[in-house]
């Protein structure tokens, strides 16, 4: 089974792109949907996370605020690493269980920051949704509100652009509209369907 590792910048369009895979019949284990999952209220790694950052985290109905979370985070890298240092081991430890269980042609396996937290070595090939910065401003705005600061921190700890193409074995430019988005995932959906098929 091809694994495809789905990655871009914030507002680069990954959560437009994947269910266009998924509307294809493409399996799609969403990192994002993992790391939510295991920061539930009782999970190892919420336990984990209070206990090195503090209630000062949680919402009113004791549940992780993510936005204070983010920017606690953002702001002290040693923070971050401490972070990750919880959440990756165990995302990937579920990756794999995932990708152990599927029966396909090939997978998506979405992970925003890839390039970033080396999550290479999970997937066959990398495919990068490349976006303009103006442009993942202009979405990420309008999706969270967020100000340009806010997002430009955000990007500042995230891969440059030129260093998510240069893993990059496939690319999706994503400035267009939504008509030539899909054109774009249809051609790379019979892409992987021919390499998975050589690949046999």
């Amino acid at each position: 089974m091809l694994r495809v590792g789905l990655t871009g910048g914030i507002g680069s369009g990954k959560s437009t792109i994947a269910p266009l895979f998924a509307m294809r019949g493409v399996p799609i284990i969403d990192t994002d949907e993992i790391a939510h999952n295991l920061t539930e209220p009782g999970q190892e790694a919420f336990i984990e996370i209070v206990r090195i950052f503090g209630d000062k985290i949680l919402d009113e109905g004791l549940r992780i605020n993510r936005d204070k979370l983010r920017e606690r985070v953002f702001d002290n890298a040693d923070d971050r690493r401490r972070l990750e240092n919880i959440l990756h081991p165990r995302i990937r430890a579920i990756v794999r269980e995932k990708l152990a269980a599927l029966e396909a042609a090939y997978v998506i396996v979405v992970v925003p920051l890839l390039v970033e937290s080396g999550f290479t070595d999970l997937v066959d090939r990398v495919l990068v949704v490349d976006t303009f910065e103006n442009v993942q401003i202009q979405r990420t705005t309008a999706r969270t509100g967020l100000s340009e600061p806010e997002i430009r921190k955000i990007m500042s700890a995230q891969a440059t652009r030129a260093q998510r193409l240069q893993q990059a074995n496939d690319v999706i430019e994503n400035n267009a509209d939504r008509k030539h988005l899909e054109s774009e995932v249809e051609r790379m959906h019979q892409w992987y369907q021919s390499l998975a098929t050589t690949a046999r």
